[in-house]
C-alpha cells in the first residue's frame, strides 16, 4: 500500500497516541484524507464536557476529571492537530479516530496529573464511539454553520444594497438565454438576494435538530455504562462552552442508528450551492466580452487571465465559486449514499459523513465570502450597453399584445429583427396606434 504525505510525521518523542492509533495508521492507508480539524476540535470539546460531567457526578476523581478536561481543551484549541492522522476511510463507526483522541488526551492528562490516566477507563468513561462520533458530527457542523450563516447574511446585505442602487436601471430580461421582457437590474439582483435570504432561513431551520446529540446513548442507545445524568450534564457543559443550545437527543436510538439530520443539512447546503452557482453563472454571462459578449457589467480585474493572450482578464472568483458548488454537490451525493449502510443500531459510514459535511460548510463559507468581497462589492454597471440593448429588444412588442393581438405583435417583432430596426419604428408603420400612445406602451421603464 502507498504511504501518503499527509500522514503526520512525528518522532517517537513527539507521539502522544498509543497502540490503537498505531494499528489504525497501519491498517488504513487508503487515501491522503484525514478527518478535518473542525471535527477533531469538536471531539476535544465533547471529551472535555464529558470529563467535567463525570467529575461532578463522582464517576471520576475531581483532579483527574480536570486534567482530562484541560488536555481535551488543548485538542480543541488545535494544539495537537498533527497527532490525528487516521485515514477517513477506516472503520465505519469512526472508532479509530475516537481511540486516537482518547489516547492523545490520556497521554496529555497523565503528564499533567503525574499519574496514569487510561484512555478507555477514564477519558472514555460513560462513552462509546457510537454516541461520541455522531455527536462530534453535529457539534462540528453546528459550530461551522454559524460562520456560513454570517457569510450568507453579509452577502444578502451586499446584494440588497446593489439592488437598491440600481433600482432604476432598466435592462433586457432573458429566458432560455434569449431576449425577453425588460426588468430593472435592481429587480434581477433582488432575486439573488431573496435566494440567499431563503438559504439562510433553511439552514437556520435545521439547527434545532443539529443541536440534539447522541451523547449518553453509548453503544446502542440504552446508555449502558453511562451515569443516567451524563447526557444532560455533558450537553449542558457543551452549551456553556459554545454558546449553542446543545441538548440530549429526544431518542438516542435514532440519533445513533441513522444520520438523518446530517443528510438534511447536507441537502440544504446543496441548495445554497445551487444559489451560488446560479449567481456565479449569471455574473459570468453579464461580464462576458468585453467586445463580443454581453458586457452588461464589469467585474474587478484581479489577475492575468491568460499565459499567452496579453491583457485578457477572466472572472476568476465566479469560476472558483462554481467549482466549489460542484464539489459541494458531490459531497452531498456521498452523504446521501452513506444512508445505504444504516443497519440496525448503528450508522457505519460516519467518517465519510463527518469529512464531507465539514468540507461542505467550510467551502461554502469561504466561497460566499469570496463572491461577496471579491466580485459583488466592486461590481460596475455598463449603463450605455444596457440602454442600447433595451431599445433594440424586439420583446418590447409584448406590451402591444392587448392592443393588436399576439399574432400581429409577433409579426412586428419578426420584422423589427429582420430589418434591424426598433419595435417602435415598425409599429408606427404596422398599426394605427397614435405616436404618443406607442411611445408610452413601448417605454421599457413603464413595463417594469
Amino acid at each position: 500500500m502507498t504511504d501518503h504525505p499527509r500522514r503526520p510525521a512525528a518522532t517517537p518523542d513527539d507521539i502522544l497516541w498509543g497502540e490503537q492509533t498505531r494499528l489504525a495508521l497501519g491498517n488504513f492507508r487508503i487515501s491522503p484524507l484525514t478527518l478535518p480539524p473542525a471535527f477533531i476540535h469538536a471531539l476535544g470539546l465533547i471529551k472535555a464536557a464529558a470529563a467535567q460531567a463525570n467529575g461532578r457526578l463522582g464517576e471520576l476523581p475531581g483532579d483527574m476529571a480536570e486534567a482530562i478536561a484541560m488536555a481535551a481543551d488543548e485538542v480543541t484549541a488545535g494544539d495537537h492537530d498533527g497527532q490525528f492522522g487516521v485515514d477517513v476511510f477506516q472503520t465505519g463507526s469512526g472508532t479509530s479516530t475516537h481511540m486516537n483522541a482518547n489516547e492523545v488526551i490520556a497521554t496529555l492528562a497523565s503528564r499533567r496529573l503525574g499519574r496514569d490516566v487510561h484512555s478507555n477507563d477514564h477519558v472514555n468513561r460513560g462513552q462509546s464511539s457510537n454516541d461520541v462520533i455522531p455527536s462530534a458530527i453535529h457539534v462540528s457542523a453546528a459550530r461551522g454553520l454559524q460562520g456560513l450563516k454570517d457569510a450568507l447574511a453579509a452577502l444578502a446585505d451586499t446584494l440588497e444594497g446593489l439592488a437598491e442602487r440600481h433600482a432604476e436601471v432598466v435592462k433586457t430580461g432573458r429566458t432560455h438565454l434569449m431576449d425577453a421582457a425588460p426588468l430593472t437590474l435592481g429587480q434581477e439582483i433582488s432575486g439573488w438576494a431573496a435566494q440567499v435570504r431563503n438559504d439562510h432561513a433553511r439552514l437556520a431551520g435545521v439547527e434545532p435538530r443539529l443541536l440534539e446529540l447522541a451523547l449518553g446513548g453509548t453503544a446502542v442507545g440504552t446508555g449502558l455504562n453511562a451515569h443516567p445524568e451524563l447526557a444532560r450534564q455533558a450537553t449542558a457543559e457543551l452549551a456553556r462552552r459554545t454558546g449553542l443550545g446543545f441538548r440530549p437527543a429526544a431518542n438516542a436510538f435514532a440519533a445513533i442508528s441513522c444520520q438523518d439530520t446530517a443528510v438534511e443539512l447536507s441537502g440544504q447546503l446543496r441548495v445554497s450551492a445551487a444559489t451560488l452557482l446560479k449567481m456565479a453563472g449569471d455574473l459570468r454571462w453579464m461580464n462576458s466580452g468585453p467586445v463580443a459578449g454581453l458586457g452588461e457589467i464589469r467585474l474587478v480585474a484581479l489577475q492575468a487571465g491568460s499565459s499567452i493572450m496579453p491583457g485578457k482578464v477572466n472572472p476568476v472568483i465566479p469560476e472558483a465559486v462554481s467549482m466549489v458548488c460542484a464539489q459541494v454537490m458531490g459531497c452531498d451525493g456521498a452523504i446521501a449514499a452513506s444512508t445505504w449502510d444504516n443497519r440496525f443500531q448503528l450508522a457505519t459510514m460516519l467518517p465519510l459523513v463527518a469529512y464531507n459535511l465539514n468540507l461542505e460548510v467550510e467551502l461554502l463559507t469561504n466561497a460566499t465570502r469570496a463572491l461577496d468581497e471579491g466580485a459583488l462589492r466592486s461590481l460596475e454597471v455598463n449603463g450605455d450597453t444596457l440602454r442600447r440593448n433595451i431599445q433594440r429588444n424586439a420583446m418590447l412588442v409584448t406590451a402591444l399584445n392587448p392592443h393588436v393581438g399576439y399574432e400581429r405583435a409577433g409579426a412586428i417583432a419578426r420584422r423589427a429583427l429582420s430589418e434591424d430596426r426598433t419595435v417602435l419604428e415598425v409599429a408606427r408603420e404596422e398599426t394605427d396606434i397614435p405616436e404618443e400612445e406607442l411611445k408610452r406602451l413601448l417605454d421599457p421603464a413603464g413595463m417594469v
